[in-house]
């Protein structure tokens, strides 16, 4: 009986017994596969977070170079649209270049009008030797045997990206090959600056010291640049095309007056040749020069009007044939006024139609004084008196240079403005200097 009672007590009990021992084993070990999974989840966020934070650091890091890239071609831009000359803007292209990327050193190599030889234009990053090796290094163009890259990426029009030069060095010819080791390149990235369609150059940079390697992303930014350079190129190569054509004009207009008369031909050369002296002794600016120059060169045209009996008359001129003499300055004025001279050059008429007149007021044909004279004509004034009393006429032997300086000196503040006649002295007694030690040596 007490047995079967203890049995029953048992059966009641027992499975609320084995629930106590087992339920806290139950709950630690649910506990324990939460906390696991929280682990997992938690750590798995962190990755994540740590993968989105690299890939914002890349992010600001690509945003970055974008804009300092998108700044140099603005800057480039800006830059090249300020310029004038093709060296100006390869200068300033290699130190926006220097400036805004991370290369050692940059060149940029020009094709000749020929398209028969590259050679070296601008570059930064070197040093005086390997400048000097550079500007004395010709890259042929008109050889199909030449393998060099810049060759290669001139005519094929394609860039080409080395970093490291050893694993090429079977493909470069000799030449090329010496030419990299004097400079002691390692990696490097050419491309060609092409203006519609035609190569004109190579532009190039290279690394020595840094160690980032070359990526086809920095192709990509230079193919970028060279475009712009080649625009400006061009352009640049229209306008000296242009200024060349100018020149070569008003030269023929000046050799058809000489041409009338040999006994006077180089007579506008000479006078051009002290007035380029006197300016430059009274430090005016170059466009102003420039402007005078032209002037000086066809301060006599209106001598195509005038009658060859008169202009090469061998006596004195009577009354009527002097006054015929004097309408030439009105009538070089008149031809020029024809012109459409632009800017500065807009004075050339004037300039040119103004040589006779004196500061005293006793000139032709207005009869100006003084500051009513512009400089340019008052310059040309003495160098055309001057040219003209120590050069041989029809009617008269050339003066000593002792008599033309004694006669230009009297005529000083009566005909001519003084400032300008010592201006010429001070260059004639120069250029007397230098054709002594000429002799001598």
């Amino acid at each position: 009986m007490a047995l079967s009672t203890t049995c029953i007590i048992y059966y009641f009990i027992s499975p609320w017994t084995t629930l106590t021992m087992i339920l806290p084993f139950s709950i630690f070990a649910v506990l324990s596969l939460n906390l696991y999974i929280k682990i997992l989840e938690k750590k798995e966020l962190t990755t994540a977070l740590e993968n989105i934070r690299g890939s914002t650091y890349k992010l600001i890091e690509q945003i970055d170079l974008n804009y300092n890239n998108s700044l140099m071609i603005n800057e480039i831009g800006l830059s090249l649209s300020k310029q004038m000359d093709i060296d100006s803007i390869l200068s300033n292209v290699m130190q926006i270049l220097k400036n805004r990327l991370y290369y050692d050193r940059g060149i940029i190599l020009l094709a000749n009008q020929d398209n028969t030889i590259l050679s070296f234009r601008a570059g930064f990053g070197y040093t005086p030797e390997q400048l000097n090796i550079l500007k004395n290094t010709w890259f042929h163009l008109n050889m199909p045997e030449s393998k060099g890259l810049f060759v290669v990426s001139f005519r094929e029009q394609k860039p080409f990206l080395v970093n490291d030069i050893n694993e090429i060095e079977t493909t470069l010819s000799p030449h090329s090959l010496e030419f990299a080791k004097k400079l002691g390149v390692i990696s490097f990235i050419c491309c060609p600056i092409i203006y519609e369609g035609k190569s004109l150059g190579i532009l190039a940079v290279d690394n020595i010291k840094t160690k980032r390697p070359l990526i086809q992303s920095d192709i990509s930014l230079l193919m970028g640049v060279a475009p712009e350079i080649g625009i400006s190129i061009h352009n640049c190569m229209l306008l000296e095309a242009k200024e060349r054509q100018f020149k070569s004009i008003i030269q023929v207009l000046a050799a058809s007056i000489d041409a009338r008369d040999p006994l006077t031909a180089g007579h506008s050369e000479k006078v051009t040749e002290y007035v380029l002296g006197i300016c430059c002794e009274l430090g005016l600016p170059k466009e102003y020069e420039e402007m005078i120059r032209i002037a000086s060169l066809l301060h006599d045209y209106g001598k195509i009007g005038i009658k060859d009996s008169i202009l090469m008359k061998p006596g004195k001129l009577g009354t009527e044939e002097r006054k015929e003499i004097e309408t030439h300055a009105e009538k070089t004025r008149g031809i020029l006024e024809q012109i459409h001279f632009e800017g500065i050059y807009k004075m050339i008429p004037d300039i040119a139609g103004s040589h006779h007149e004196k500061v005293n007021g006793s000139g032709y044909p207005k009869g100006h004084k003084r500051e009513e004279i512009s400089l340019g004509a008052r310059i040309i004034a003495v160098a055309d008196f001057f040219e003209a009393i120590t050069s041989k006429r029809h009617y008269r032997d050339p003066m000593p240079l002792d008599i033309a300086f004694q006669l230009l000196n009297e005529e000083t503040e009566k005909s001519y403005d003084k400032k300008i006649v010592d201006a010429f002295i001070k260059y004639y007694n120069k250029k007397l200097k230098t054709q002594s030690n000429i002799l001598q040596i």
